[in-house]
């Protein structure tokens, strides 16, 4: 279903001109309510006048995460008086970075998600099962207000206690799941453990984002569990889930181009890259009060597509993540993304959905070794059949990536699990 026609089916003119109207109010507030962006502007040389319309918007600087925490924790806010709920990110080094959200914000959150939930494809008077966890992390609340918006019935089970999740489903029978495509997976071993068949699951329609996954991933997904496996994309910092999301062709995530504006840049220069063409998202909050954000460099590579999708939508759609700038690992001068190896390995039959990339550093060489789990069957082969299959793994990697590698091969289950994004790279390296 289309939950906001006139927003969702509009013409890209129109929308420029709603976005120009919002683009030159929110450099106002920005430059009347918060320091660091006054500050910002001012280096850049941009006052408020300056800024005409949205093909304005080159005009402006960039904002990173850094920004972010170098005002921890309340420097960004632009509304701290009427903030009404925050939320933290779970940052492993240095400061976290703060969200906040006015009960405006909070009903633009509820209306995107309401957005994103329609394109996946639910109804009102759906159940959902929200998996993703509830808090401080953006993804169990984002989905619980959007699922209240389109009147949805929640089954809120959070994260984690997997074997209660599998019997809440077979009792209470929810049409949709939102979680992270890896817990997904991992509910799959569960439920085979548990005598039951995931095909005959009632899930329907899967949510799933939080976490770059490959094609190969959604086939698992479908193919296991007998659903959509649908892609919903959003960040913290621009306002959690919401920002995009896949409709059933699966041809793109239809981003809510009236609250967010993109943009794609070569991530070396900062200059626009064309249609179609790879590149960093950078992403304006138009519309959010809180912190607004200008120019926000999310570190997600994507590419971008304005033609009108099969399903009537002509918003503009952004590809999958393709990876990202920051956990990019480069090994001996090559770009390497864990999404590269996950395509590979699921095209692998005998191959499990679960790996690590681990990197060490030899001398002045990297090294980069691929933990593989493998099922039981090719496990217990003999070791001439075990090493064939070894050396088959190897070379499939070595193609993609241009590189040598390394692999191991290990037992089902050998490699952690996790509740919630997984983790797929352990790097070694003292640097």
């Amino acid at each position: 279903m289309i939950w906001n026609e006139k927003v969702e089916c509009a013409q890209r003119r129109k929308i420029e001109d709603i976005q120009s109207q919002y683009l030159r109010k929110l450099v106002r507030h920005l430059w009347d309510n918060n320091v660091v962006y006054k500050r910002k502007l001012e280096a850049a040389g941009v006052m408020p006048r300056a800024i005409k319309g949205i093909h304005d918007i080159r005009k402006l600087p960039f904002t990173t995460k850094e920004d972010l925490r170098d005002n921890y924790p309340f420097g960004i806010f632009s509304d701290l008086r009427n903030t009404a709920e925050i939320h933290v990110s779970s940052g492993t080094t240095g400061n976290p970075t703060v969200v906040g959200y006015t009960k405006e914000d909070l009903k633009l959150w509820a209306e995107v998600i309401a957005r994103c939930l329609g394109c996946a494809g639910a109804e009102p008077g759906d159940m959902i099962q929200i998996a993703y966890g509830y808090g401080l992390f953006t993804g169990g609340l984002g989905l619980h207000y959007g699922s209240l918006e389109m009147g949805l019935k929640i089954l809120p089970t959070s994260s984690g206690q997997t074997r209660r999740q599998l019997k809440l489903m077979a009792d209470f029978k929810p049409r949709i799941l939102a979680c992270t495509p890896s817990y997904a997976i991992y509910m799959l071993d569960e439920a085979k453990a548990m005598g039951l068949d995931p095909r005959a699951s009632s899930w329907e329609i899967g949510v799933f984002g939080a976490e770059p996954w490959s094609e190969s991933m959604r086939r698992e997904i479908e193919n296991s569990w007998n659903m959509l496996a649908t892609d919903i994309y959003g960040l913290s910092e621009i306002i959690g889930p919401g920002v995009a999301q896949e409709c059933k062709h699966k041809s793109g995530l239809h981003l809510n181009w009236d609250v967010f504006f993109p943009e794609v840049i070569d991530p070396r220069t900062g200059e626009a890259v064309r249609e179609g063409e790879r590149g960093e998202l950078v992403v304006t909050t138009l519309t959010k009060r809180g912190i607004p954000l200008l120019r926000y460099r999310t570190r997600d590579i994507v590419t971008i597509n304005y033609a009108r999708c099969k399903c009537g939508r002509t918003t503009p759609r952004i590809s999958k993540i393709l990876g990202r700038t920051d956990d990019m690992l480069i090994i001996r001068g090559i770009n390497v993304f864990p999404s590269q190896i996950e395509h590979v390995l699921l095209g692998i039959e005998g191959t499990m959905p679960h790996y690590l990339l681990v990197v060490e550093r030899e001398g002045a060489m990297d090294q980069l070794e691929v933990w593989v789990e493998v099922d039981q069957r090719v496990f217990s082969d003999e070791i001439k059949e075990l090493r064939s299959f070894e050396t088959k793994v190897r070379k499939a990697i070595e193609d993609i990536l241009g590189i040598e590698v390394k692999v191991k091969l290990v037992e089902p289950k050998t490699i952690e699990r996790s509740e919630g994004k997984a983790k797929r790279v352990l790097d070694k390296r003292i640097i």
